[in-house]
């Protein structure tokens, strides 16, 4: 369509010759120019000869005869007599605000294949999160652009900052990512933080000609770079509570200890079975216990007994309503915030050895060769004889010595026996490290170190994972349809997965991506092949990428990664209000009530799937923030990495010795201009042809720990030699 238009326009400007030199034949150009930089401003024909320098009445004609070329070819509408405008091409959609840290954004749209690009005067006040109604431009760029319009529904208003404070009034500095701006804050408003001081601040209104939002101090979180004022601040930017309300402190201490015997004689007796914990050596809330007896025919009676939380948290609670607001606990670096108050999820619920506790328990005959011949659930009670440690479980797997040797040996190998089971069907062998920490009583990182998952791990893992697919199974295959939570997980993405295949094509690999079990198949098998080598990290890292999130949901599809066609998380209720919403489910069902309300279970899903993934991101900044702390100790130090990331910004190394990541910036690559690859993952310079791709082996000096941001700068070591990345 334009290309007709500046045809048409073209042969006009070689007949009009009386518009000044510097206009002819580009006139047309100019107008569109200033229609496309002023989206959805309307402009008349003096408007626009007054813009473009012209001031005869020839010249005006000219205008108003392109205006009217434009306007006929659906370039332009009409919006009122004389006044155009820039037509949309694609009228209005809607979405929510996905805001960059330069201050534009992408509104994520299930209307458009592709987000929309918003630039920064075009947001007007609309923020992260935020639902808004978007006017698109006419498509003058490969990307789609528009301008917001409307703020349909308010995201979250409150940020963390710092204060930067004058006589009469204040500014809260927030990280750029999350707003922009930085908020004015009347003196009256201060809540007497200090300058320097971190706080939780809510904006709380921000007119339209304003350039700052006006806000007002919640909470005055404490002098920044102090450990408890950043765990703090790390939770409040994730809208995550640090401290339970007196209220429901108060409810949860005047619950009684002491367990009634009435309540003990419902109950299935687990008390003189050997039964024992296995959990880290740091935690308190012990929500799953194994046991053993030995049969008369050979087999064994393997329990999972889980704490039994919603004895004591029932609905219509101020607990129950904490419980299910929070939806989880959150594990940070030095401090787990319990979903429950301390006395519920380390003394009432917790089980703790040689305490009688209350339990919900998947019970299994099981054979030797690890074949499940009997099941049974229900609520029970319990005495743990022993807690172990996963080091001391451990230690017992390799030495075969130790307490409850035999019963601890019989089951790894049953564990083991599973654990085959599993893959053979198509479960999916991700072994992940976990990164940790050696801090001192200020919380102050002392060192970095992987966890490693062991034996004594994966004997823990394999008991849970078979409670949660057996309470799964028995309920999700009765008849009736019942509402159920469930742990699902989807097949990967398809364009990523084949993304992946062409990648690692390229360093001689292959996967099948023909989906379901050839293709968990095909990814065990590349997984074991790489096992050790330099590319292991990058490629599970990738593939982990073109992976859905496992995710809450009373639909039932499976979870693809397990390779389970029904599965739930039934084994963690002091951790997870999924985890209780089963327990009640399953305790209703084996009482054969009818199926429960599905749109209360719906809604709950939505709302506990959203908590896990605001922790987890907590939880990864939390480890951000220690690693620049860490590192910060080693600026103009260098060190060698390997690229664990790509962007168009750069590439990030991650640290062989101490695991931190960091960034070494595009800006800083001087001996060439590099080029961002996304289909192969690396930079390339447009004339040495020099890439820089994932798993390359690189050595950095650190120039920058910044701790606000929880970033880490690299740049190049001087005189790093590195050869050139073969052409990809």
């Amino acid at each position: 369509m334009l290309i007709q238009v500046f045809k048409i326009i073209k042969s006009m400007s070689k007949k009009k010759k009386h518009l000044p030199n510097a206009r002819k034949g580009d006139i047309a150009l100019q107008i569109l120019s200033i229609f496309q930089q002023s989206h959805r401003k309307s402009f008349n024909v003096k408007q626009l000869a007054t813009r473009l320098g012209i001031n005869n009445k020839e010249g005006n004609h000219q205008v108003e005869t392109y205006l009217n070329i434009l306007h006929q070819k659906d370039e332009l509408e009409e919006v009122q007599r004389g006044q155009f405008r820039l037509k949309s091409q694609g009228g209005y959609i809607t979405g929510v605000v996905d805001l960059t840290p330069y201050g534009s954004a992408y509104v994520v749209s299930g209307e458009s294949e592709e987000d929309i690009y918003i630039a920064s005067p075009n947001l007007n006040h609309a923020l992260n999160g935020d639902t808004v109604k978007v006017y698109l431009f006419a498509k003058k760029n490969r990307r789609p652009e528009g301008e917001v319009v409307e703020i349909l529904q308010k995201g979250r208003r409150e940020f963390v900052g710092v204060v930067e404070r004058n006589k009469n009034y204040a500014f809260v500095v927030v990280d750029k990512k999350h707003i922009p701006y930085d908020i004015f804050v009347p003196i009256e408003n201060l809540k007497d933080a200090k300058n320097g001081q971190k706080v939780l601040v809510e904006v709380r209104e921000w007119s339209q000609k304003a350039r700052n939002p006006i806000g007002e101090v919640i909470e005055v979180l404490g002098n920044a770079g102090e450990n408890n004022t950043e765990m703090h601040a790390i939770l409040a930017e994730f809208d995550l509570p640090y401290h339970f309300s007196a209220g429901v402190e108060d409810i949860a201490a005047a619950i009684p200890e002491e367990i009634p015997a009435e309540e003990i004689k419902k109950r299935r007796d687990f008390r003189a079975v050997c039964t024992f914990t296995i959990d880290p050596e740091d935690a308190k809330d012990f929500d799953d216990a194994l046991s053993i007896e030995f049969l008369e025919n050979g087999n064994y009676q393997i329990g999972v007994h889980i704490a039994d939380v919603t004895h004591y948290v029932t609905p219509g609670t101020k607990l129950e309503e904490e419980a299910r607001n929070r939806a989880t606990s959150v594990y940070l670096v030095d401090r787990t915030v319990p979903m429950l108050p301390e006395k519920l999820s380390n003394r009432l619920c917790s089980l703790r050895p040689n305490e009688e506790k209350l339990t919900f328990s998947a019970v299994f005959e099981i054979t030797p060769e690890a074949k499940i011949v009997h099941e049974w659930f229900g609520r029970t009670v319990i005495n743990s004889n022993r807690r172990f440690t996963y080091e001391e479980a451990q230690q017992v797997i390799e030495t075969g010595t130790g307490d409850l040797h035999k019963e601890i040996l019989i089951m790894d190998g049953l564990a083991k026996k599973l654990r085959a089971q599993r893959f053979e069907k198509g479960a999916i062998a991700f072994d992940r490290k976990e990164v940790k920490f050696r801090i001192d009583g200020e919380g102050k990182p002392l060192g970095v170190f992987y966890k490693e998952s062991k034996d004594s791990n994966k004997l823990i893992e394999e008991f849970m994972l078979l409670a949660n697919k057996h309470v799964a199974e028995f309920v999700g295959k009765q008849k009736g349809d019942l509402t159920f939570v469930y742990r699902i997980h989807d097949n990967p993405d398809e364009s990523k997965l084949q993304n992946f295949a062409q990648f690692i094509k390229k360093f001689g690999y292959k996967l099948n991506t023909g989906g379901g079990k050839q293709t968990a198949t095909s990814l065990n098998s590349l997984l074991t092949s790489i096992h050790g080598k330099k590319e292991a990290d990058l490629f599970e890292n990738l593939a982990v990428r073109a992976m859905a999130k496992a995710v809450y949901s009373t639909t039932n599809i499976g979870h693809f990664g397990l390779a389970f066609p029904y599965y739930t998380h039934f084994t963690s209720p002091i951790r997870r209000y999924p985890d209780m919403m089963v327990h009640r489910l399953l305790d209703r069902y084996l009482q054969q009530q009818k199926s429960a309300p599905l749109d209360e279970y719906e809604d709950n899903c939505r709302h506990s799937s959203g908590r896990e993934q605001l922790a987890a991101n907590a939880e990864r900044a939390s480890i951000k923030y220690k690693q620049v702390e860490f590192m910060k100790e080693h600026i103009g130090e260098e060190f060698s990495g390997v690229i664990s990331g790509i962007a168009e910004w750069g590439f990030f190394v991650e640290l062989s010795d101490s695991l931190c990541e960091g960034l070494v910036p595009m800006r800083d690559l001087t001996d060439d201009q590099y080029i961002y690859d996304a289909k192969n993952y690396c930079l390339r310079g447009k004339f040495t042809h020099r890439t820089f791709t994932f798993g390359d082996e690189v050595r950095v000096k650190i120039v920058r720990a910044d701790l606000l941001k929880r970033q880490l700068d690299f740049v190049l070591a001087e005189g790093e030699e590195r050869e050139t990345s073969t052409e990809i």
